[in-house]
């Protein structure tokens, strides 16, 4: 076996097995959001993610991974690699093609999940159902293309190691105008303008579900390298840890002593924030910046939490402030952080002001595209649930079961909907 050959199989091992982190994210978005919402929904919870891994897993490799990586048009979109065909010689990478294509469909997955917690408890099944192919298919790919495909941002030099912008950001801009769009959960908001309470249904699931996603992102971050002989793993893990842990400290020191005590879902989220914050700069800052972009991350989770509410804007797991809102902080904290170029070392304001031109393309582009797609799904489907449908629970409105049960015994088949077809037809 020739050194080149070794090199491939060691980095093809790595980037596998970091791939398959990302995807066991998956597993911590389906228990972080089910924990989150109310009783009623977790299964819808459970199928929106299982729809986000099968049908964004087919979108993306069918048309998604060429408009991503393809030959380069116009600095825009890709022309080629569909299904995996076509010139792709343009690559220069260090693992094999369809390792590669592994490692990108599990980020493409990631990001129609953020969108997914934003959207809980009153989104039209069939409604996410086409939006997750949208996203999986054109959103995602073509805004990936402009960053890491060889695009008209790149090629300005914008950095984004792992995507607090192309992923984090633009996601997060995707949930907010979804949930603009669909609008706040029936009783969320008073006619006063208050804002309810809605208690969460199992916060044991849901911290479980941020110790999952807080483990995938060593593989999200580190894996970034494609590389397992790369020097650089061990401080990108490192710093992803720290920023996390900032995050979480912080929220949990600024909930202890402005309201006597420390608010659970706060700290969960503040370190999911810092993990958010982190991830353009792992490569790029070192410890005490990544300490303190976690820790701004979660203070700006927090405010960006109140913000929503004031505006009456329902995020029942908070997808905006903890991936919109650290994402715009992490990714223009390298301009000011990175060691090579950073406003604080030593650099000057040019790469500053290419992470904020790239950003605001990204987020626009995010924000516009889904409310465009929206309203298009809306004319063929109903973007929301009736009433009646959120009421009763979109587990058993869309799916027909619910998340536990204690059934003593078999429980015997009625076709409701044959029942319900013939007395429509006989009236």
């Amino acid at each position: 076996m020739s050194v080149n050959e070794l090199s491939l199989g060691i980095n093809t091992t790595w980037v596998v097995l970091t791939a398959a982190m990302i995807l066991l994210m998956e597993g911590g978005f389906a228990l972080l959001e089910a924990g989150f919402v109310r009783y009623k929904n977790s299964v819808n919870i459970i199928m929106k993610v299982f729809a986000d891994i099968t049908i964004g897993t087919l979108c993306f490799y069918l048309i998604g991974f060429g408009l991503m990586y393809g030959d380069d048009l116009g600095g825009v979109v890709g022309k080629s690699g569909f299904a995996l065909s076509g010139n792709l010689s343009h690559l220069d990478i260090p693992i094999g093609l369809e390792t590669f294509w592994l490692f990108q469909c599990a980020f493409v997955i990631a990001v129609i999940s953020i969108v997914s917690g934003a959207v809980a408890e009153r989104i039209n099944f069939r409604a996410y159902l086409l939006y997750a192919i949208l996203m999986t298919t054109f959103i995602y790919p073509i805004a990936g293309h402009w960053i890491w495909g060889g695009g008209w941002i790149s090629k300005l030099g914008m950095l984004d190691f792992a995507g607090s912008a192309v992923i984090h950001a633009l996601g997060g801009f995707s949930a907010l105008a979804a949930a603009i769009m669909i609008g706040p959960r029936k009783g969320k908001f008073t006619k006063n303008g208050i804002s309810s309470v809605s208690l969460p249904s199992n916060l044991p699931l849901a911290s479980v579900g941020a110790f999952l996603l807080w483990f995938g992102w060593f593989g999200f971050n580190a894996g970034s390298t494609l590389s397992a002989t790369d020097v650089r793993i061990g401080h990108i893990a490192i710093v992803t840890m720290l920023s996390a842990a900032a995050g979480g400290a912080a929220t949990l020191f600024y909930t202890l002593f402005r309201y006597n005590r420390s608010d659970a879902p706060s700290v969960i989220n503040g370190s999911l924030a810092g993990l958010v914050g982190i991830t353009a700069g792992c490569a790029f800052v070192n410890i005490s910046s990544a300490i303190f972009i976690g820790a701004v991350s979660g203070l700006l989770m927090m405010a960006a939490t109140n913000w929503l509410e004031a505006r009456q804007i329902d995020d029942p797991v908070g997808a905006f402030p903890v991936h919109a809102a650290s994402g715009i902080w992490g990714t223009l904290a390298v301009g000011l952080f990175s060691t090579d170029g950073g406003v604080f070392t030593g650099g000057s304001w040019t790469l500053f002001g290419v992470q904020l031109l790239g950003l605001i393309a990204l987020c626009a582009w995010g924000f516009v595209t889904t409310w465009i797609g929206l309203k298009v799904i809306s004319l063929v489907v109903p973007l929301r649930s009736t009433e009646e449908e959120e009421e009763v629970g979109l587990d058993i409105s869309y799916h027909g079961i619910m998340a536990a049960h204690q059934a003593p015994e078999f429980i015997e088949y009625e076709n409701y909907y044959a029942e319900v077809k013939e007395k429509a037809a006989d009236s």
